[in-house]
């Protein structure tokens, strides 16, 4: 595949020992690093509980990373559907995409953690219908069209956003998908961009194929249309130099965060028992080593999938700061061009030139011999003068 995007799903998880301002300001840092290594998207995440994923208003952030930034494509990621009015948040979305100029991108999600919709009253088991009744009213709103509509939570009468999208024809929008096929019917009903949070976990893995064929089916049954190009998978790596010193970079941060997902997280990703580092990697659920490390993995991905569009890093904080952004930086040196065909003129030009050298090399011989008999004649004829 030659033409693949790459990004990160930041939600972010920033250790409970560290400072939370600091960690909030690496966050931004680091969406400028990416923007400038040429990375396409930040997706930055919405939670409200749990104290390690610290990104309340997805939107704020965007917000000021767009004024720092040229090029990135920065999306929620995701809002929880179910913790706001529907009109409230597209209104919220329309204003991002005229301040980015088109930069902005809407994922959708029902709310990822459960002690969030806790706090809020909301029933868990309510809350993916509830996403389902959202989208019903969000995508149309973007679309510029008037909306009514009761529900049990929200009404809508007569509704219609004041500004037009700044983007052609729309905004970029992108539903959510774990193990659940509720993202997946949810994308595919209304032709939305999917994004596999889980894609590397063994359920999420096996249940790639299955999630496009739910995708597919539900689009065509509403004649929406997508690709595969639409289709981000989402997965954690931390890369080095050597898989020695990838191993020893996680040993920063790598326990925090598999306790993280044991006592709070939903998304079933840490491993049970056995040095973690070690499960994360057998498993296939992470990288941790080097550039080809990363280069199979994605292969892999593609493989089992049938193809999607973006890879997207589960941003970490596994590694310490500097290392942690070595990584990004290796990735893009390394990876990335491998999967959207930026050296390749530039090996074929190699293997050309190569191919070429021996009969250039006698040319060049030649043509330097030529220059020295043409010296030397010109002294024999100085001589007899």
């Amino acid at each position: 595949m030659n033409n693949l995007k790459f990004g990160i799903f930041l939600a972010p998880f920033h250790s409970l020992r560290e400072n939370p301002t600091q960690a909030l300001a690496r966050d931004l840092e680091l969406v400028q690093q990416l923007d400038q290594l040429g990375y396409d998207y930040a997706w930055i995440g919405e939670h409200h509980s749990g104290g390690m994923e610290i990104i309340a208003s997805p939107e704020v952030f965007i917000a000021q990373a767009a004024a720092v930034t040229r090029h990135i494509k920065l999306g929620t990621g995701v809002s929880s559907l179910t913790f706001h009015h529907p009109f409230i948040l597209a209104d919220r979305m329309m204003q991002l995409d005229h301040m980015t100029q088109g930069r902005v991108a809407f994922g959708m999600g029902p709310g990822a953690l459960p002690s969030d919709a806790q706090m809020l009253g909301i029933d868990t088991l309510k809350q993916r219908d509830m996403m389902l009744e959202a989208i019903e009213v969000l995508v149309p709103l973007l679309k510029g069209e008037t909306v009514s509509r009761t529900t049990d939570w929200f009404e809508l009468h007569d509704a219609r956003l004041q500004l037009g999208s700044y983007s052609k024809p729309h905004i970029e929008m992108a539903v959510a998908s774990q193990v659940s096929p509720a993202g997946a019917r949810a994308a595919g009903s209304h032709g939305l961009g999917l994004l596999s949070v889980g894609a590397t976990t063994s359920g999420g893995f096996n249940a790639l194929a299955a999630n496009w064929e739910i995708y597919e089916r539900k689009a065509k049954e509403n004649n929406q249309v997508i690709d595969r190009s639409r289709w981000s998978l989402v997965g954690p790596m931390h890369i080095a130099e050597t898989r020695e010193q990838a191993m020893a970079n996680v040993r920063h941060g790598l326990g925090e965060w598999i306790t993280y997902f044991k006592d709070v997280a939903a998304l079933p990703i840490a491993p049970d028992e056995g040095d973690p580092a070690e499960a994360l990697v057998e498993s296939g659920l992470a990288v941790i080593g080097t550039p080809d490390d990363a280069i199979t993995q994605i292969q892999r991905l593609e493989e089992q999938s049938g193809g999607f569009g973006a890879f997207l890093h589960m941003a970490n904080n596994w590694a310490d700061w500097a290392e942690t952004k070595r990584s990004y930086e290796l990735f893009a040196r390394y990876v990335a061009p491998v999967f959207q065909g930026r050296s390749e003129p530039r090996l074929e030009s190699y293997r050309w030139a190569a191919g070429q050298h021996a009969s250039y090399m006698k040319k060049v011989e030649q043509a330097i011999g030529n220059e020295i008999a043409k010296d030397e004649k010109e002294k024999a004829e100085n001589k007899k003068r």
